[in-house]
């Protein structure tokens, strides 16, 4: 079947739409960043006015825009996957408008089940932003099942809701969507939906997963000795599992964009990619020159900097808990090692050295619980642009790491579960086969493994047991 499939990847900071065709090629794509999140108080975190749903009908609007420029018609547009951004919490009213700002994954509220609070007002439904933006795209109350994680009722076997599940989450069936599973169609896009974003009316939307599942089905990390990295605002590593969801201390399961199959996902780390626009942002002002003296970014700047300091900058060490876990709220960032001879590009090194040692100390304890070698690594998101970070990556964990043609993972996943739901592929292997395009592949030095294994082993792996009593004190101080 010829044609156009449609990806809406919400995350964190940006609105990405790609329109693809269906023999893999991207036709045209268009981004709308999402406004800073709003902190009314500390521990919360809430998305100012109705940014989500401002965001994805600019970024369709722009996208649609260029779809028509380059002789696209709209029934040629097949289908459109959704994914948006996981662990949050959207309160609305009956006529579908948000009865309170969406509470961001960062949120403290997060933590625990449902408590309804004055200031809320009316509401009537609770759901995620998937059930949310899903409503404003087709009126339908209906949401993806592998959405609901954290304190929600859902049943993740039977992927429906668990009524005995009700009371704890403090929540009743009726405030909530009824769930479709990943691969199935939401709704159709309505004629308010069709004005507001430029979409075709009665356009298929299809209920992918949560936003890091959605990213390993659109990565082509399938194998089980394949584990893939995401580099976004959370860095999350997982690997994909068998029918039967497993746990341990060191992973969680979660439902998997591909039917019938779970995500395994370790701890990661909590303003990842963050934490790297934040060094731009507050350290960058003297490189802007330099970089525009150049012709090239300020990124790709730092980034040919920091890949002329030495594996282990030197000594300097980053421990990443810009945001602390929910289990030891009092932890913070940490730099030591500081010596003359340090500059802002061993700084930037260490920040990327600190992003990989801690997703090694989480992934390499989930793999063996599942009783799997590691053989690759595939990296996805903007972070992987970076030659230095995916060398970093393959030499911390000592294996190949990966990067595809297309950083944005997630906006392939959507189009693969919308070419499957209407029938472009009847496997999910031809889908990815067609969309998914390798791109290059960063081996191992194996000194710097050496070296880092030896950095991680001694130093960084006793960072929390040594710092974690002075943090604890701190705490209050500050």
């Amino acid at each position: 079947m010829s044609g156009y499939l449609m990806g809406i990847d919400v995350g964190t900071q940006s609105a990405k739409v790609v329109i693809f065709q269906t023999d893999g090629k991207v036709l045209c794509s268009a981004q709308q960043p999402l406004r800073a999140l709003a902190i009314p108080q500390p521990n919360r975190a809430e998305h100012p006015d109705d940014d989500l749903w401002t965001s994805v009908q600019q970024a369709c609007r722009a996208a649609m825009l260029r779809f028509h420029q380059l002789g696209g018609q709209p029934h040629q547009l097949l289908a459109a996957g959704l994914c948006v951004i996981r662990c949050c919490r959207v309160l609305m009213r009956a006529d579908g408008e948000l009865a309170w700002p969406v509470i961001n994954w960062m949120d403290v509220r997060l933590n625990q089940p449902y408590q309804h609070e004055t200031a809320y007002g009316d509401v009537r439904w609770i759901t995620t932003t998937s059930g949310y933006i899903t409503h404003r795209l087709t009126g339908e109350t209906r949401d993806t099942s592998a959405n609901y994680i954290g304190c929600w009722p859902m049943d993740d076997v039977h992927q429906d809701w668990d009524n005995a599940q009700m009371t704890a989450c403090n929540l009743r069936r009726e405030q909530l969507f009824d769930v479709v599973r990943p691969g199935d169609v939401l709704g159709q896009v309505t004629s308010a939906a069709a004005k507001a974003n430029g979409l075709p009316q009665g356009l298929p939307i299809v209920a992918t997963a949560h936003d890091k599942a959605v990213e390993a089905l659109g990565a082509g990390a399938l194998a089980d000795d394949e584990a893939l990295i995401s580099l976004g605002t959370y860095i999350g590593a997982m690997v994909h599992g068998d029918e039967t969801p497993r746990s341990s201390d060191h992973f969680w399961p979660f439902q998997a964009a591909l039917p019938q199959r779970f995500l395994y996902e370790c701890m990661g780390v909590r303003r990842g990619m963050w934490t790297i626009s934040w060094f731009r942002d507050q350290f960058g002002a003297a490189a802007v020159q330099d970089a525009q003296d150049r012709g090239i970014d300020i990124e790709s700047l730092l980034s040919a900097e920091a890949s002329r300091v030495p594996a282990g900058s030197d000594g300097l060490i980053t421990l990443h808990d810009w945001a602390a876990p929910a289990h030891a709220s009092w932890r913070k960032g940490a730099i030591i090692g500081f010596d003359g001879r340090h500059t802002r590009a061993h700084l930037f090194r260490s920040l990327l050295e600190g992003i990989v040692f801690t997703m090694k100390n989480h992934l390499d304890p989930m793999m063996q619980a599942l009783e799997r070698p590691l053989a690759q690594l595939v990296i996805s998101g903007g972070g992987a642009n970076s030659d230095l970070f995916m060398q970093l990556f393959a030499d911390i964990f000592g294996v190949p790491a990966r990067r595809n043609a297309m950083r944005s993972s997630a906006a392939i996943g959507c189009a693969i579960s919308a070419g499957i739901a209407v029938g472009v592929w009847q496997q999910y292997a031809d889908a990815v086969a067609a969309l998914v395009q390798p791109g290059e592949t960063f081996m191992p030095n194996a000194a710097h493994h050496a070296h880092y294994q030896q950095l991680n082993q001694q130093v960084y792996q006793q960072l929390h047991a040594a710092l974690d009593p002075l943090l604890q004190r701190l705490s209050p101080l500050a």
